[in-house]
């Protein structure tokens, strides 16, 4: 092995797998490579190794990998998991069928829920019963359960679920049904509620559980190939994978129970934005993502991303979706991305998305056979991107098929073709804004306060036109941007969040109560990761608590800092009426209770110390490559200078109008704006044209 220390992450998207490599010499200088890769379904692991190749990556000379991929949500979202048994206590096997009433098409009388992913012929029952609190109502009778494996058998079930109720408060007959199904049955996949969630909400962790069932096998196969495919290369170690919750965990866990990783894509993402803010001094953070089909968006304050348990997949204006209680970061996701669709609708009204051109065709100007305006065509033919250096300069722009479609649109508005482009990057503008404003404004933060970073290979196009709209602080462009959450798996550390339902009245008392359930979780996560090989001095903890108003239905989180003792009890009640009051802009004289902890355990097993490197003269000279008429479709028509991404160096400086080309983004700086490069190369864009 050379005398170097190379940390590698990759990321498996839906049309290309992404990496980011850094390799630390010894004198201490810092290399990055960046490669991208067609994603190869259903053999995921191939593209992998096929991006490690791309940037010569040897494996043998890896000392830490970081993994993220879409495998989960691709086999939940295109029906790709294997067949699920469910057993359930006595007379709740409906459970799934009934789900919640919360219907988003209110009023359609036709509505019908979205089946579950288990038919009712293949959910069982075993009788027992816990109650809420934990206590034995009725002992658990396992005598049946052999027949019921038969009869699972006999179907093909692949996988099986279980989830008793109440387990959230009390695990004991879960563990002994999933002992007993091991034991009839050991070949079988099998997972139980309390491996997933110890919150409670029936319906919501039935669900759960059998989602992660139904993608276990699936998820476990792509992982043991994956690891394996790696160590035949000469990869000393097994990689991490990157959870939902922005943290890495191993890759044995992560098999275990594969649901954790539905969104590991955008959580490293986020995770790496709110590193990065830290990095540059800017804790508040609004982070954008824009890929070819959705843009994402969170928001990160004092460094913390904000990590919930109320996500669903494929819910929209006519779905309820289905829920999945596992620790995600909070984002807000639309259908607006390069490849989004421009139509105009029955009344003459001009719309961008949701529909998605994807890869294939993609856009008009990819000359594949798109024949439909999407954001991509738009921005090019305003000149905002270079059609001579079109996608890095891998692929000739059809320019005569972009006019046709942008004119398409034009028709059915009366508008020339300059018009349609315009208002197709104003109408995903307003849409993307939007989104933004559900994480910040509409919870009561200042955008004001909060710096926007954008990545991912659209957000540079609009992220100065959204800044300028919410008034922020500045915009941030990072280094290596199209591949960032690749980076962000880099600055992760080894998480894992654990939530423990127990309705504690703030009354005389409570402290001790709340701190043993503290104690408790905090015991068993060291335990875990000392049988790991994790140094349990290594390990570090952050708590939160889940509070209400008393017989509320929802909760607001708070942090926790220091023992919880009575001492703390009123202090952390004024915590919880501040949180509640700037989300919902009002508080009540009403006693408060805590419904349950949040603990998040952390251990650092790899995370990258970036260096900086020395900053340079200002004069971006250098990096300049000439000058074209940009439309900035809310500004006008302005020349603008040209520079080469690639060149930009710490240091230099320059105003808009401007653009920079990277091979794997287009940054758009508009009139007004001043730009600076930082040590870590990032893209530094003062709104206002001043410095901050």
């Amino acid at each position: 092995m050379s005398q170097t220390t190379r940390r590698v992450a990759t990321d498996v998207g839906g049309t290309f797998t992404d990496l980011v490599a850094f390799e630390t010499r010894p004198d201490g200088t810092m290399e990055i490579v960046t490669a991208k890769s067609d994603t190869t379904p259903p053999d995921f692991e191939t593209g992998v190794l096929n991006v490690l190749r791309k940037g010569g990556i040897e494996p043998s000379e890896v000392g830490f990998m970081a993994h993220g991929t879409t495998v989960v949500i691709n086999a939940l979202t295109e029906r790709k998991g294997v067949k699920v048994g469910l057993i359930t206590t006595e007379g709740f096997r409906d459970v799934l069928e009934i789900a919640r009433g919360n219907r988003p098409d209110f009023f359609n009388l036709h509505y019908i829920k979205p089946a579950p992913f288990v038919s009712r012929d293949l959910r069982a029952e075993v009788p027992g019963r816990m109650t809420y609190k934990g206590e034995e109502r009725a002992p658990l009778d396992l005598s049946g359960v052999g027949s019921i494996l038969d009869g699972f058998r006999a179907e093909g079930v692949e996988a099986v679920a279980i989830c008793l109720l109440h387990a959230y408060a009390n695990t004991a007959h879960e563990e002994a049904l999933l002992a007993e199904v091991r034991r009839l049955w050991p070949e079988i996949s099998v997972v139980a509620s309390h491996q997933i969630t110890r919150e409670w909400r029936e319906y919501e962790r039935t669900n759960s559980t059998v989602l992660s069932a139904y993608v276990q096998p699936v998820a476990a196969r792509y992982l043991g190939k994956l690891d394996a495919g790696l160590k035949d290369q000469g990869l000393p170690r097994s990689p991490y994978i990157m959870q939902s919750n922005c943290g890495v965990d191993s890759l044995e866990a992560t098999s275990a129970v594969p649901i954790n990783m539905v969104e590991s894509g955008p959580a490293s993402g986020f995770w790496g934005a709110a590193e990065l803010g830290k990095l540059i001094g800017e804790p508040n953070v609004l982070a954008l993502d824009i890929g070819g089909t959705t843009a994402k968006c969170s928001l990160i304050e004092d460094g913390e991303v904000r990590i919930m348990t109320d996500y669903w997949i494929e819910r929209t204006s006519k779905s309820a979706g289905y829920p999945i209680m596992v620790p995600v970061v909070d984002l807000v996701e639309i259908g607006n991305g390069g490849g989004s669709i421009a139509w105009v609708d029955d009344f003459g009204k001009l719309h961008v998305g949701p529909q998605s051109a994807g890869a294939l065709p993609g856009p008009a100007a990819y000359g594949k056979g798109g024949t439909e305006a999407t954001t991509t065509d738009a921005n090019l033919w305003l000149g905002r991107i270079n059609r001579d250096y079109f996608c890095g300069g891998e692929i000739d722009a059809d320019m005569a098929a972009a006019e046709s479609a942008l004119k398409a649109v034009g028709d059915r508005l009366g508008v020339s073709v300059d018009e349609a482009a315009q208002g197709i990057v104003r109408i995903a503008n307003n849409n993307m804004v939007n989104a933004l404003k559900l994480v910040s404004l509409n919870r009561g933060h200042d955008t004001r306060d909060f710096t926007l970073v954008a990545f991912g290979g659209g957000g540079a196009m609009h992220a100065v036109a959204l800044g300028q709209e919410l008034q922020v602080r500045k915009v941030v462009v990072p280094a290596a941007a199209a591949v960032f959450s690749a980076f962000g798996m880099m600055m992760s550390d080894l998480r894992r969040d654990a939530f423990v339902t127990q309705l504690v009245d703030l009354t005389d008392g409570a402290g001790d109560i709340i701190e043993a359930i503290f104690a408790e979780a905090e015991g068993k996560a060291r335990a875990t990761f000392e049988t790991e090989g994790v140094d349990p001095g290594k390990v570090t903890f952050l708590r939160y608590g889940k509070f209400r108003y008393q017989n509320q239905e929802h909760t607001t989180e708070v942090a926790l800092s220091g023992p919880v003792t009575d001492a703390a009890l009123e202090g952390i009640a004024a915590d919880f009426h501040d949180a509640y009051e700037r989300e919902y802009t009002y508080r009540l004289d009403a006693p408060v209770e805590m419904v349950g902890i949040h603990l998040v355990a952390r251990a650092e097993v790899g995370k990258l110390q970036m260096q900086p490197a020395e900053i340079g003269p200002a004069d971006a000279t250098p990096a300049h490559k000439g000058r074209r008429h940009v439309d900035y479709a809310t500004e006008g028509r302005h020349e603008a200078d040209i520079y080469d991404g690639t060149l930009l160096a710490p240091g230099m400086a320059f105003d808009g109008p401007a653009i920079v080309e990277d091979p794997g983004t287009t940054i758009v700086i508009h009139p007004g704006n001043r730009v600076e490069l930082d040590a870590y190369r990032n893209i530094h864009i003062h709104l206002g044209g001043g410095r901050a």
